[in-house]
Protein backbone atom coordinates (compact mmCIF):
# COMPACT_ATOMS: atom_id res chain seq x y z
CA UNK A 1 0.00 0.00 0.00
CA UNK A 2 2.77 2.55 0.78
CA UNK A 3 4.16 2.00 -2.74
CA UNK A 4 0.72 2.56 -4.25
CA UNK A 5 0.24 5.74 -2.22
CA UNK A 6 3.63 7.02 -3.38
CA UNK A 7 2.67 6.41 -7.03
CA UNK A 8 -0.64 8.21 -6.57
CA UNK A 9 1.11 11.17 -4.93
CA UNK A 10 3.69 11.26 -7.73
CA UNK A 11 0.96 11.28 -10.40
CA UNK A 12 -0.90 14.07 -8.60
CA UNK A 13 2.32 16.06 -8.31
CA UNK A 14 3.04 15.68 -12.04
CA UNK A 15 -0.49 16.80 -12.94
CA UNK A 16 -0.19 19.78 -10.62
CA UNK A 17 3.21 20.77 -12.07
CA UNK A 18 1.94 20.55 -15.65
CA UNK A 19 -1.19 22.49 -14.79
CA UNK A 20 0.87 25.14 -13.01
CA UNK A 21 3.22 25.46 -15.98
CA UNK A 22 0.31 26.03 -18.36
CA UNK A 23 -1.24 28.55 -16.01
CA UNK A 24 2.08 30.32 -15.66
CA UNK A 25 2.41 30.48 -19.45
CA UNK A 26 -1.00 32.10 -19.83
CA UNK A 27 -0.20 34.52 -17.06
CA UNK A 28 3.19 35.62 -18.38
CA UNK A 29 3.07 35.21 -22.17
CA UNK A 30 0.71 35.44 -25.10
CA UNK A 31 -0.20 31.92 -26.27
CA UNK A 32 -2.27 30.34 -29.01
CA UNK A 33 -5.70 29.34 -27.73
CA UNK A 34 -8.58 27.50 -29.36
CA UNK A 35 -11.75 28.66 -27.64
CA UNK A 36 -15.20 27.08 -27.66
CA UNK A 37 -17.80 29.55 -26.46
CA UNK A 38 -21.47 29.63 -25.51
CA UNK A 39 -23.30 32.93 -25.28
CA UNK A 40 -26.59 34.47 -24.29
CA UNK A 41 -27.79 38.00 -24.99
CA UNK A 42 -30.73 40.36 -24.93
CA UNK A 43 -31.28 42.39 -28.09
CA UNK A 44 -33.23 45.35 -29.41
CA UNK A 45 -34.32 45.55 -33.06
CA UNK A 46 -33.90 48.73 -35.10
CA UNK A 47 -35.05 50.13 -38.45
CA UNK A 48 -37.26 47.74 -40.46
CA UNK A 49 -36.89 44.94 -37.93
CA UNK A 50 -38.28 47.19 -35.20
CA UNK A 51 -41.49 47.58 -37.19
CA UNK A 52 -41.99 43.81 -37.07
CA UNK A 53 -40.62 42.72 -33.69
CA UNK A 54 -39.92 43.95 -30.19
CA UNK A 55 -37.00 42.99 -27.89
CA UNK A 56 -35.75 39.42 -28.17
CA UNK A 57 -33.39 36.91 -26.56
CA UNK A 58 -30.45 35.26 -28.30
CA UNK A 59 -28.44 32.10 -27.60
CA UNK A 60 -25.60 30.57 -29.56
CA UNK A 61 -22.11 29.12 -29.79
CA UNK A 62 -18.78 30.09 -31.30
CA UNK A 63 -15.37 28.69 -32.20
CA UNK A 64 -12.42 31.08 -31.96
CA UNK A 65 -8.70 30.91 -32.58
CA UNK A 66 -6.47 33.41 -30.79
CA UNK A 67 -2.95 33.70 -32.16
CA UNK A 68 0.24 34.52 -30.28
CA UNK A 69 -0.23 38.08 -31.50
CA UNK A 70 -3.74 38.28 -30.00
CA UNK A 71 -5.50 38.23 -33.35
CA UNK A 72 -8.92 36.59 -33.13
CA UNK A 73 -10.45 34.50 -35.92
CA UNK A 74 -13.89 33.13 -35.18
CA UNK A 75 -17.11 31.64 -36.50
CA UNK A 76 -20.36 31.87 -34.59
CA UNK A 77 -24.00 30.97 -34.90
CA UNK A 78 -26.98 32.29 -32.94
CA UNK A 79 -30.67 31.59 -32.57
CA UNK A 80 -32.90 34.48 -31.56
CA UNK A 81 -36.50 34.39 -30.41
CA UNK A 82 -39.19 36.51 -28.81
CA UNK A 83 -42.92 36.92 -28.21
CA UNK A 84 -43.33 40.58 -29.12
CA UNK A 85 -44.63 40.52 -32.71
CA UNK A 86 -45.83 43.93 -33.90
CA UNK A 87 -46.84 43.05 -37.46
CA UNK A 88 -50.26 41.39 -37.40
CA UNK A 89 -50.02 39.07 -40.39
CA UNK A 90 -53.38 37.44 -39.66
CA UNK A 91 -55.44 40.63 -39.38
CA UNK A 92 -57.61 39.46 -42.29
CA UNK A 93 -58.70 36.42 -40.25
CA UNK A 94 -59.93 38.41 -37.24
CA UNK A 95 -63.58 39.22 -36.64
CA UNK A 96 -64.95 42.49 -35.30
CA UNK A 97 -63.93 41.43 -31.78
CA UNK A 98 -60.35 40.81 -32.86
CA UNK A 99 -60.65 37.04 -32.47
CA UNK A 100 -59.86 34.26 -34.93
CA UNK A 101 -62.42 31.50 -35.44
CA UNK A 102 -61.33 27.91 -36.00
CA UNK A 103 -62.85 25.36 -38.39
CA UNK A 104 -65.60 24.51 -35.90
CA UNK A 105 -66.65 28.09 -35.24
CA UNK A 106 -64.93 28.44 -31.86
CA UNK A 107 -62.27 31.02 -30.85
CA UNK A 108 -58.91 29.73 -32.04
CA UNK A 109 -55.63 29.71 -30.17
CA UNK A 110 -53.15 31.09 -32.73
CA UNK A 111 -49.86 32.39 -31.35
CA UNK A 112 -47.39 34.61 -33.19
CA UNK A 113 -43.75 34.58 -32.09
CA UNK A 114 -40.39 35.65 -33.47
CA UNK A 115 -37.81 33.13 -34.69
CA UNK A 116 -34.49 33.79 -36.38
CA UNK A 117 -30.87 32.79 -36.71
CA UNK A 118 -27.58 34.12 -37.99
CA UNK A 119 -24.15 32.78 -38.80
CA UNK A 120 -21.07 35.01 -39.05
CA UNK A 121 -17.31 34.84 -39.52
CA UNK A 122 -15.32 37.43 -37.56
CA UNK A 123 -11.85 38.91 -37.33
CA UNK A 124 -10.70 40.77 -34.24
CA UNK A 125 -7.96 41.80 -31.86
CA UNK A 126 -7.41 41.60 -28.10
CA UNK A 127 -5.88 44.70 -26.49
CA UNK A 128 -4.00 42.91 -23.71
CA UNK A 129 -2.58 46.12 -22.24
CA UNK A 130 -6.04 46.63 -20.79
CA UNK A 131 -6.25 43.09 -19.41
CA UNK A 132 -5.06 41.25 -16.32
CA UNK A 133 -2.77 38.97 -18.36
CA UNK A 134 -1.34 38.90 -21.94
CA UNK A 135 -4.29 36.81 -23.19
CA UNK A 136 -7.09 38.92 -21.75
CA UNK A 137 -8.37 42.41 -22.28
CA UNK A 138 -10.68 44.59 -24.29
CA UNK A 139 -11.34 43.11 -27.71
CA UNK A 140 -13.03 44.23 -30.90
CA UNK A 141 -14.32 42.07 -33.77
CA UNK A 142 -15.75 42.80 -37.21
CA UNK A 143 -17.50 40.22 -39.34
CA UNK A 144 -19.84 39.29 -42.12
CA UNK A 145 -22.47 36.61 -42.61
CA UNK A 146 -26.14 35.75 -43.02
CA UNK A 147 -29.21 36.74 -40.99
CA UNK A 148 -32.67 35.19 -41.32
CA UNK A 149 -35.92 35.67 -39.41
CA UNK A 150 -39.65 34.96 -39.60
CA UNK A 151 -42.93 35.10 -37.73
CA UNK A 152 -43.80 31.68 -36.37
CA UNK A 153 -47.50 30.83 -36.44
CA UNK A 154 -48.45 28.21 -33.86
CA UNK A 155 -51.96 26.78 -34.06
CA UNK A 156 -52.24 25.21 -30.60
CA UNK A 157 -55.28 23.09 -31.43
CA UNK A 158 -54.48 22.57 -35.13
CA UNK A 159 -57.97 23.63 -36.17
CA UNK A 160 -57.28 26.61 -38.47
CA UNK A 161 -57.33 25.51 -42.08
CA UNK A 162 -55.84 28.80 -43.35
CA UNK A 163 -52.50 28.15 -41.61
CA UNK A 164 -52.36 24.39 -41.94
CA UNK A 165 -49.10 22.88 -43.23
CA UNK A 166 -47.33 24.87 -45.94
CA UNK A 167 -50.08 27.51 -45.93
CA UNK A 168 -48.24 29.11 -42.99
CA UNK A 169 -45.52 30.16 -45.40
CA UNK A 170 -47.86 32.70 -46.93
CA UNK A 171 -48.03 34.54 -43.62
CA UNK A 172 -44.67 34.01 -41.90
CA UNK A 173 -42.74 36.87 -43.61
CA UNK A 174 -39.58 34.77 -43.88
CA UNK A 175 -36.74 37.18 -44.71
CA UNK A 176 -32.98 36.89 -44.99
CA UNK A 177 -29.84 38.46 -46.33
CA UNK A 178 -26.15 39.15 -45.89
CA UNK A 179 -24.90 41.61 -43.33
CA UNK A 180 -22.17 42.86 -41.04
CA UNK A 181 -21.43 42.40 -37.34
CA UNK A 182 -19.45 44.30 -34.72
CA UNK A 183 -18.58 43.48 -31.13
CA UNK A 184 -16.70 45.34 -28.40
CA UNK A 185 -16.19 43.86 -24.98
CA UNK A 186 -13.82 42.31 -22.47
CA UNK A 187 -12.33 38.80 -22.58
CA UNK A 188 -11.17 37.18 -19.33
CA UNK A 189 -8.87 34.15 -19.58
CA UNK A 190 -7.97 33.08 -16.06
CA UNK A 191 -4.51 32.00 -14.99
CA UNK A 192 -5.86 28.69 -13.64
CA UNK A 193 -8.58 27.88 -16.23
CA UNK A 194 -11.29 28.01 -13.57
CA UNK A 195 -13.14 31.08 -14.90
CA UNK A 196 -13.11 32.10 -18.54
CA UNK A 197 -15.74 34.40 -19.99
CA UNK A 198 -16.43 37.51 -22.01
CA UNK A 199 -19.07 40.22 -22.18
CA UNK A 200 -19.83 43.26 -24.26
CA UNK A 201 -22.03 44.94 -26.83
CA UNK A 202 -22.97 43.37 -30.16
CA UNK A 203 -24.38 44.86 -33.36
CA UNK A 204 -25.78 43.19 -36.49
CA UNK A 205 -26.91 44.99 -39.67
CA UNK A 206 -28.33 43.09 -42.64
CA UNK A 207 -29.76 44.01 -46.02
CA UNK A 208 -32.60 41.49 -46.19
CA UNK A 209 -35.59 40.73 -48.39
CA UNK A 210 -38.57 38.39 -48.37
CA UNK A 211 -37.73 34.78 -49.15
CA UNK A 212 -41.40 34.03 -49.87
CA UNK A 213 -42.16 36.74 -52.41
CA UNK A 214 -45.92 36.80 -51.84
CA UNK A 215 -48.09 37.44 -48.78
CA UNK A 216 -51.48 35.73 -48.49
CA UNK A 217 -52.95 38.28 -46.07
CA UNK A 218 -52.33 41.28 -48.34
CA UNK A 219 -52.50 39.49 -51.67
CA UNK A 220 -49.45 41.46 -52.77
CA UNK A 221 -45.95 40.64 -53.99
CA UNK A 222 -43.35 41.28 -51.30
CA UNK A 223 -40.17 42.43 -53.05
CA UNK A 224 -39.18 45.52 -51.07
CA UNK A 225 -35.61 45.59 -49.67
CA UNK A 226 -35.24 45.76 -45.91
CA UNK A 227 -32.60 47.08 -43.55
CA UNK A 228 -32.66 45.09 -40.32
CA UNK A 229 -30.53 45.78 -37.27
CA UNK A 230 -30.06 44.07 -33.92
CA UNK A 231 -28.11 45.52 -31.00
CA UNK A 232 -27.66 44.08 -27.56
CA UNK A 233 -25.54 43.01 -24.60
CA UNK A 234 -23.91 39.57 -24.64
CA UNK A 235 -22.36 37.39 -21.96
CA UNK A 236 -20.44 34.26 -22.93
CA UNK A 237 -18.64 31.34 -21.32
CA UNK A 238 -15.33 30.17 -22.80
CA UNK A 239 -13.75 26.73 -22.79
CA UNK A 240 -10.08 27.40 -23.67
CA UNK A 241 -8.07 24.57 -25.25
CA UNK A 242 -4.31 25.03 -25.19
CA UNK A 243 -1.20 23.09 -24.33
CA UNK A 244 1.94 23.68 -22.33
CA UNK A 245 4.25 26.22 -23.87
CA UNK A 246 7.21 26.02 -21.44
CA UNK A 247 9.47 23.12 -20.65
CA UNK A 248 11.15 22.25 -17.38
CA UNK A 249 14.70 20.90 -17.26
CA UNK A 250 16.13 19.13 -14.28
CA UNK A 251 19.84 18.76 -13.46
Amino acid sequence: MPVMKQKICLICLCVFVQFSVVAQSVKDSCVRILMVGFHFSGQLPKYDLEKRFGPNLNAGASFSWKTKHNILISAEGSYFFGRNVKEDVVANMRNSDGNITDNEGYPADLRLTERGWNIYANLGYVISKLGHNPNSGVFITLGGGWTQHKIKLYDANQKIAAVDGDLKKGYDRLSGGFGLSQFIGYQYISNNRLANFYFGFEFFEAQTKSLRGFNYDTGLIDDQPRFDMLMGFRFGWILPLYKRTKDFYYN
